[in-house]
């Protein structure tokens, strides 16, 4: 499965996440929405107006979600 964490700088939930994720050794790509204006129309357009967004296969979600990140294998 394919993680992607689009993230903003200095954002406290975005570190947690990645460190959470860091945790539970899964590898994951990071792309910073303030870089990267295609990935920030795209999270837009699911809706999402605070970072991190987390998209783990089919699933996605917005903020620091340790119980989303625990059922990630």
């Amino acid at each position: 499965m394919t993680i992607t964490v689009y993230s903003k700088p200095a954002c406290v939930q975005c570190t947690a996440t990645t460190r959470a994720l860091d945790a539970r050794g899964l590898s994951y790509s990071v792309i910073d929405l303030t870089e990267d204006t295609d990935a920030m129309e795209m999270v837009m357009s699911m809706g999402y107006r605070q970072a991190p967004v987390v998209v783990a296969g089919a699933a996605h979600w917005a903020g620091f979600r340790p119980d989303m990140i625990g059922q990630l294998s």
